[in-house]
């Protein structure tokens, strides 16, 4: 039985289209300086090495950015698409070396992406807040009595911890006066 060719994402993925996802979801409403916040910002040319990556302007406070200034994805040797696909796997559960293989590159290369993008997703998470009514139940937590299932039973009152101390003063003579008539 013949074995059917697996499709290669990253032929079906360029640049462009990768470029574009991030400024939709970067900037839903405009592009704005991650700066200063202004959103009075004018387009500044391409970055020479990525084609796609458009750089900006800000006019308020003249500071020069592009699509990834200050996300996790910016000042990184592989190609947005490699990201892109790195996160899309990650969303299949797939384990890092199944993204390595995948994706052609080293395990410690897609260790630290995958590090690098779950860094970002909890940073992009709100902080959990909790709120209203909260029920417990009453719980006797019992510590101390190892090896003394007699003293956890009787509930461990100091009883129990008095019983316990005179065992052990018993115990510890029984071993050293053991020593002494040997």
């Amino acid at each position: 039985m013949a074995v059917p060719d697996l499709v290669n994402l990253s032929a079906l993925i360029d640049d462009t289209k990768c470029f574009a996802l991030v400024r939709q979801h970067r900037w839903p409403e405009g592009v704005r300086c991650p700066a200063c916040g202004s959103g009075s910002v004018v387009r500044d040319g391409f970055d020479e090495t990525q084609a796609h990556r458009q750089r900006y302007r800000c006019k308020a406070c003249t500071g020069r950015f592009d699509d990834l200034t200050g996300t996790v994805l910016a000042g990184h040797h592989q190609p947005l698409r490699v990201w892109v696909l790195c996160l899309y796997f990650m969303g299949l559960n797939l384990s890092n070396r199944q993204i390595a293989q995948e994706l052609g590159l080293d395990g410690s290369d897609v260790q630290a992406m995958t590090e690098q993008l779950r860094g970002g997703l909890v940073a992009k998470a709100p902080a959990v807040r909790l709120e209203g009514e909260v029920e417990i139940d009453k719980v006797y937590v019992v510590a101390g009595h190892k090896g003394q299932p007699a003293a956890v039973a009787k509930g461990g009152g100091l009883d129990a911890a008095a019983d316990w101390q005179e065992r052990r003063a018993a115990a510890h003579w029984r071993r050293t006066s053991r020593r002494s008539s040997a």
